[in-house]
């Protein structure tokens, strides 16, 4: 699969632990265990789709190491780039489905997780100079060495040209327990896209990156970092998705929120998938908003991502775009 890879993320991967009851961690009384991480999902989502992925990371030298690398095999997603460092354990994320719409996630990632132990020496040059898309995130460069790391290996890319059918996309994946401020973050998120062409994010997290949650302004100041397309989730209202020539707003798919984590990922798994095909912007968005939709359908991040004939099937049912 190397040679021939479509998506390379990097980023986040670890064990996560979903009650099977609702309600505070407290009165739980069993768990289930599950694939998660945010770049990991993504690899999933779009493997998922028919795409030939892998997810650049580490674990831990630990019985949950060897459950990641056995689950991104099972999910079809090349595990050949997933490291070890073996000082740490693989991290190990707790979901409290309450509420479920936006469940609180308790982490346990001391001293550091494995997923930031990136080295430049870890970097695979040809893959990441070749692939047609690469996959990135603002928690990647929240410390060293995975900060370094990461802007080395963008630069080593660097930015694809307008319409060579490569991306380099910037999930802006803002969480604050990961960072010492907003403004520590937005310094590293300004470095981020001098070398991305997507962006993701929702308005916590434009509103860290460039200063604004009006989605629109927003975008205009992602665009103006000269990235091509902007993501910017509004939740209930939809999602915004602009270019340099255009700004259109494509509606929610509304369902029984079950559990609202993974939505994000399942949505940035379609929109590769969407860049892979050569669709236009809009119809990326759509097919996003309804793998987003359907993952908060349902328990579990990894598992829970949609198939293609599951997404075609929502979108011919989306709402019409105004």
């Amino acid at each position: 699969m190397k040679t021939s890879l479509e998506l390379l993320t990097v980023g986040r991967v670890g064990v996560d632990i979903y009650p099977l009851q609702s309600g505070p961690l407290k009165d739980v009384t069993t768990f289930q265990k599950f694939l998660g991480g945010t770049a990991t999902n993504v690899a999933v989502g779009a493997a998922r789709l028919g795409h030939r992925t892998a997810v650049l990371t580490k674990v831990g030298a630990d019985g949950f190491g060897e459950y990641v690398r056995e689950a991104l095999t099972r999910f079809g997603v090349d595990p050949s780039y997933v490291g070890t460092t073996e000082a740490l354990n693989t991290p190990v994320v707790f979901c409290e489905l309450d509420p479920p719409e936006d469940p609180p996630l308790l982490f346990y990632r001391s001293p550091v997780a494995p997923d930031l132990m990136l080295f430049p020496a870890d970097i695979p040059d040809d893959v990441v100079r070749t692939v047609p898309v690469l996959w990135v995130t603002g928690t990647g460069v929240s410390v060293e060495p995975s900060r370094t790391s990461h802007l080395e290996m963008l630069a080593r890319r660097g930015r694809p040209d307008p319409g060579s059918r490569r991306w380099t996309c910037l999930d802006l994946d803002w969480r604050p327990m990961f960072w010492p401020s907003p403004d520590d973050a937005r310094g590293e998120y300004d470095r981020l896209l001098e070398h991305v062409t997507v962006v993701v994010g929702n308005r916590a997290e434009v509103e860290v990156a460039v200063g604004t949650r009006d989605p629109h302004e927003a975008a205009a100041r992602l665009l103006d970092h000269g990235v091509e397309l902007a993501f910017v989730k509004m939740g209930g209202d939809g999602v915004l998705v602009a270019t340099p020539d255009s700004a259109t707003v494509v509606p929610p798919h509304p369902v029984e929120v079950v559990c609202g984590l993974g939505a994000g990922d399942a949505f940035g798994g379609a929109l590769v998938h969407g860049l892979l095909s050569g669709w236009d912007p809009v119809r990326i968005a759509e097919h996003a908003n309804a793998a987003g939709a359907i993952v908060a359908s349902r328990l579990a991040c990894a598992d829970a991502m949609p198939t293609l004939d599951e997404l075609e099937t929502l979108v011919a049912t989306s709402p019409a775009i105004n």
